[in-house]
């Protein structure tokens, strides 16, 4: 399992004659600036969509879409990012408007408006765009009771956008990765995603209540596999919140390991004040604060995916 204090190792260096303020102040500074210079990653030979989800709470579904999404645009990927969670926490995240009226995927998901009409490009990051959650979503499950089709609203919209698909369809100006940020439930606004992506990325919180409801959305996963969208695979699992000091983190790792194997990132996240800080700047950590050990490793985690990515 990779460290950020290892990953570190291949970042800028600073002077090693300074107080502990200035490096870190140093080494903020330098990882700003090596950003621009980061070599970019391979491209997809198609848009990649990923479906971020686990019914559970509090594992970082959210901080996870973000950052990620934040960590593959460093690394030169064209990344949208679809906040389908009414409490719109990605979108403030990403610093774009979400307030009520305000284009988001309320309209494209009830009132079939096209995505490009919803989509708002991210102000502090170069490459992503971002289609905003509103609180009117919150109502969108019941208004979709008695449509037709409401499975693949989604699907629909994603697949209808022009910059969607492979080079020859969709051209250089296609989005490398769609990531869908999904609410803490298993409702038709997660059924909706399961079915419009190709991909899935569960967030896994290294504690033990964490792993009890994963039974429950790996049979929801199933199902949806064998009903609406036979090409949904699990990807792709994510460590997060781990705790080195600890036991605990060390034994659900293995577990987890042990059950998914390869599936598993090598990369896991670790606790992190400043990750948790970001939002409240209306920021993601990989701006916030990218010399932080949260930063260095959900930047090794986008690198990662998108090395995965090429032999797709």
């Amino acid at each position: 399992m990779r460290t950020a204090a290892e990953m570190a190792e291949f970042e800028p260096e600073v002077a090693d004659d300074m107080t502990p303020l200035a490096r870190a102040t140093e080494f903020s500074l330098s990882m700003r600036e090596g950003a621009s210079r980061r070599p970019p990653a391979p491209r997809p030979r198609a848009t990649r969509v990923f479906v971020v989800a686990n019914q559970k709470g509090g594992v970082g579904k959210t901080t996870s879409t973000v950052n990620i999404a934040a960590g593959l645009s460093s690394l030169g990927q064209r990344v949208l990012v679809i906040d389908l969670d009414p409490q719109g926490n990605a979108s403030t995240a990403l610093n774009v408007e979400h307030r009520r009226g305000v284009p988001s995927t309320y309209d494209a998901l009830v009132d079939g408006v096209v995505l490009d009409d919803v989509i708002t490009a991210c102000p502090d990051l170069k490459n992503l765009w971002v289609v905003p959650a509103t609180i009117d979503l919150a109502g969108a499950e019941i208004e979709l009771v008695s449509v037709v089709a409401r499975e693949g609203r989604l699907r629909k919209a994603i697949h209808g956008h022009p910059w969607v698909g492979d080079a020859e369809s969709a051209g250089e100006e296609r989005f490398d990765y769609v990531l869908i940020d999904c609410p803490p439930s298993l409702g038709l606004l997660t059924l909706n995603a399961l079915v419009a992506g190709e991909e899935m990325l569960i967030p896994i919180q290294a504690e033990y209540y964490a792993l009890e409801g994963l039974g429950q959305l790996l049979e929801t996963v199933d199902m949806v596999r064998a009903h609406l969208n036979p090409t949904l695979a699990v990807s792709t699992i994510l460590l997060t919140m781990y705790d080195a000091r600890t036991r605990l983190a060390a034994g659900v790792a293995e577990e987890v390991r042990e059950h998914f194997g390869d599936q598993v990132l090598r990369t896991a996240i670790p606790r992190s004040v400043r990750v948790s800080e970001a939002p409240s700047y209306a920021q993601t950590v990989m701006t916030y604060d990218p010399g932080s050990p949260g930063a260095l490793s959900y930047l090794e985690a986008a690198r990662e995916i998108a090395s995965r990515g090429v032999s797709l």
